[in-house]
C-alpha cells in the first residue's frame, strides 16, 4: 500500500509540477523579472503562505491523525460528524481573516514588501493583484480539509490530481493574457489574479464531489467549540507553525528579497524548480505517510511503524539527493533553456542559476522534514515540531538579513544570501527532528538502511562529478542563440545522462534492483 500510494501522489504531483513548468516559461516569457512579475509573485505567495498555515499545515499536522482514528475507531458517521465541525468552524474563521486581510491590504503590503514602498506603481499593483487572489487562500483550506479526508480513506487520486487543475487555468489565463497583448503589462497581472481565484473554486469543488463519491456528505453547520473542536484547536496551532515553515521562510525571503529590484523573481524561479522534487517526495511521502502511521500507532504496531518510516527515508533519499547535486551542477544550462527567451534575459540566468545551487543544498533536508514530522504529529505531538520550527524561523531570518546585507557590501549577489539562509534553517530544523526521534526510541535506522544510504550518497556524488566534467562540452549547445529543439535535446541528454549514471550505480551496488521492487509491490499487493 505505502509504495503505490507514494506513486500514485508522486505520479500525478509531477504531472502538475511539469504543467507548472510550462506556466512558468509563459510567465518568464512575458513578464520576465520586471515589476509586474514582482508584483504578481508577492500576490500569490502571500495566499498560498496561509493557505499552507491555516489549511495544510495545521490539517496535515491535526486534522488527519483525529479523523483517521475517528474512521477506524468509531466508524464513518461519526467521523463525517467531526469533519463537519471541522470544515464549519475553518470557514467561519477563514472568512472573517480574509475580509479583514483584504481591507488592510495596503498596510498588510508595506510589511510584506517593503522594497515595493518606494515604486508606487508596483506597489499598488501588488495591493490589487494581492486582493483578487486572496480568496485563493479560503478556497485551498478548505480542499486540504476535503483531502486529509480523502487520504484518510486511502483515496489519494482526487487529491493529488486537483493541482493539476491550478496549473491548467494559470496556463490558459497567460496564454489570455499574450494574445490579448498584456505581455510584460499590468493587464498581464490582473489576468493572472483573477486565474489563480478560479482555479482555487476549480480545486474545491473537484474534492468536495470526489469526497461525496466516497460515500462521506459533509454539510455546514453552525461553528460551536465542542471538545472535538478544543483538540482539534490544540494541536493546530502548534502545527501552523510546524507544518508551514518551509513557507514562511519563503515569505521571510521574499520579504527582505523586494530590496533588491528583481530579486523576488530570481528567487521564485528558482523556488519552482527546486520545488519540483520537493513535491513529487516530500509531498507525497508527508501525504501518505501521516495517515499510515496514525493507523498503526492506533494498532500498536511498532515494528510496522519503524519499517514505514525507514522505507520512507531511503525513498526520499534516492531520488532527492541525485536531483538536488543535479540542480546544484547544472543550474545554468537548467535555467537557461527553460526560462532564457522573452522578458527574461540573459543577464538573469546566473541570478537566477545561482539561488537554484543555494536552494538546491537545502533540498535533501526540506524532504527529510516531510519524512519526520509525521512521527510527531501521529501521536499528537505538534508542539515539538512547532518549538523546532521556531527556531528554524529565527535563525532563517537572522542569516538572511546578515547575508542579505554582507553579500550586498562585498558586491555579489544579495539575494543568494536568502537562498543559502533557507537551506541551513532546513538542515537545522531536520536534524532536531531526527535527533528526537531518536533519543525517544520512535525511530531506530534498520540495518538495510544503514547499508544502502552511504551507497546511494556515493552514486549521487560520482554523478554529480560526471555532470561536472560534461557541462563545458554541453553548455555551449544550451544557450540563446541555438536552435530551441537542440537546447532542449541537449539538456534533455544531460539530465539522462545523469539519471543513467545514477541509477547504474546503484543497482550495481544492490541498491536498486528489479528483483526487489517486485518484492516490495508483491508485498503490498
Amino acid at each position: 500500500m505505502l509504495y503505490r500510494a507514494f506513486a500514485t501522489v508522486g505520479g500525478l504531483t509531477m504531472i502538475s509540477r511539469m504543467l507548472g513548468f510550462v506556466r512558468d516559461i509563459l510567465i518568464a516569457a512575458a513578464l520576465g523579472t520586471g515589476g509586474v512579475a514582482d508584483a504578481f509573485f508577492v500576490a500569490f505567495r502571500f495566499p498560498n503562505l496561509f493557505r499552507r498555515l491555516f489549511g495544510e499545515g495545521a490539517f496535515n499536522s491535526a486534522f488527519v491523525p483525529l479523523f483517521a482514528k475517528r474512521l477506524e475507531g468509531e466508524g464513518e458517521k461519526s467521523a463525517a460528524g467531526f469533519a463537519n465541525e471541522a470544515l464549519s468552524g475553518l470557514t467561519a474563521i477563514l472568512v472573517v481573516f480574509s475580509a479583514a486581510a483584504m481591507l488592510a491590504m495596503p498596510w498588510v503590503m508595506v510589511v510584506l514588501a517593503p522594497g515595493f514602498a518606494s515604486d508606487p506603481a508596483k506597489f499598488d499593483l501588488s495591493v490589487d493583484l494581492t486582493r483578487i487572489t486572496f480568496p485563493y487562500l479560503l478556497c485551498m483550506s478548505l480542499a486540504a480539509l476535503l483531502s486529509g479526508v480523502l487520504n484518510s480513506m486511502n483515496r489519494f487520486w482526487a487529491a493529488a490530481a486537483a493541482p493539476i487543475l491550478l496549473n491548467i487555468v494559470l496556463i490558459s489565463a497567460m496564454a489570455l493574457a499574450i494574445v490579448l497583448g498584456y505581455a510584460n503589462q499590468a493587464g498581464a497581472g490582473y489576468v493572472l489574479a483573477t486565474g489563480v481565484t478560479v482555479a482555487g473554486l476549480a480545486q474545491l469543488a473537484m474534492l468536495w464531489l470526489a469526497v461525496r463519491r466516497a460515500g462521506l456528505k459533509l454539510s455546514f453547520q453552525r461553528p460551536r467549540y465542542s471538545e472535538s473542536m478544543r483538540r482539534l484547536v490544540e494541536l493546530g496551532i502548534p502545527g501552523v507553525l510546524a507544518g508551514g515553515i518551509t513557507q514562511i521562510n519563503l515569505v521571510v525571503g521574499t520579504v527582505i528579497a523586494s530590496l533588491q529590484a528583481g530579486a523576488v523573481s530570481y528567487l521564485y524561479y528558482a523556488d519552482r524548480l527546486y520545488q519540483l522534487p520537493l513535491g513529487i517526495v516530500g509531498v507525497a511521502i508527508g501525504v501518505v505517510l501521516l495517515p499510515d502511521l496514525s493507523r498503526k500507532l492506533r494498532a500498536d504496531d511498532r515494528a510496522a511503524v519503524l519499517e514505514s518510516q525507514n522505507r520512507s527515508l531511503e525513498f526520499a533519499l534516492l531520488l532527492t539527493l541525485p536531483a538536488a547535486v543535479a540542480l546544484a551542477v547544472a543550474a545554468e544550462p537548467i535555467i537557461s533553456v527553460l526560462f532564457e527567451r522573452g522578458a527574461f534575459k540573459p543577464a538573469d540566468t546566473p541570478a537566477t542559476a545561482s539561488a537554484l545551487a543555494a536552494f538546491a543544498v537545502g533540498l535533501p533536508a526540506f524532504v527529510l522534514i516531510k519524512v519526520f514530522q509525521p512521527a510527531f504529529f501521529a501521536r499528537e505531538d505538534t508542539r515539538t515540531p512547532m518549538l523546532f520550527a521556531g527556531l528554524n524561523m529565527v535563525i532563517n531570518i537572522a542569516l538572511s538579513l546578515a547575508l542579505f546585507f554582507v553579500f550586498r557590501a562585498w558586491g555579489w549577489m544579495p539575494h543568494i544570501g536568502i537562498a543559502i539562509a533557507t537551506s541551513i534553517a532546513g538542515w537545522t530544523n531536520a536534524i532536531l527532528l531526527w535527533l528526537t526521534l531518536s533519543r525517544s526510541d520512535s525511530f531506530a535506522w534498520d540495518g538495510r538502511l544503514t547499508r544502502n544510504l552511504p551507497l546511494i550518497a556515493l552514486a549521487a556524488v560520482l554523478m554529480g562529478v560526471a555532470l561536472w566534467f560534461a557541462g563545458p562540452h554541453m553548455t555551449p549547445y544550451t544557450t540563446v542563440g541555438n536552435p530551441l529543439v537542440l537546447r532542449v535535446a541537449v539538456l534533455g541528454a544531460l539530465v539522462l545522462g545523469g539519471m543513467v549514471i545514477f541509477f547504474g550505480l546503484t543497482a550495481l551496488s544492490g541498491v536498486l534492483t528489479l528483483a526487489r521492487l517486485r518484492r516490495a509491490i508483491a508485498r503490498e499487493g
